[in-house]
């Protein structure tokens, strides 16, 4: 599976989800029905995995994000460039070098890519 079939799924999962809420019957009595869960958009789901750990736990999916390093994305600019080597850090943005690293793990499969 690549990274968007993952997030897909675990979106799905997400909104397939049902919690359940006490109402009152006649004062005396509640009875539990199912609602569902506030649904938040894909992106809002996505935001959320990245930033609330509790969040990302529960639904299993571990998104990191960080910048690259100025070396990094040299090293990145060799591999698709049969080793030469740029001359300035614009030559990289032309060469549309990526500038960060996401790393997604779930079901204990670790996808990284770069944007």
């Amino acid at each position: 599976m690549n990274k968007e079939q993952i997030i897909d799924e675990v979106y799905k999962n997400y909104l397939n989800e049902w919690t359940f809420e006490k109402y009152p019957n006649d004062g005396s009595v509640y009875s539990v029905e199912p609602i569902k869960v506030k649904e938040h958009s894909k992106e809002q789901f996505v935001y959320r995995c990245k930033t609330d750990p509790e969040f990302s736990e529960k639904w299993g999916l571990k998104i990191e994000e960080r910048e690259l390093s100025l070396e990094e994305r040299f090293e990145l600019f060799k591999k698709q460039n049969n080793g030469s080597h740029p001359e300035d850090i614009e030559i990289m943005d032309d060469y549309d070098i990526p500038t960060k690293k996401i790393t997604l793990t779930y079901n204990n499969e670790t996808i990284e890519s770069y944007e």
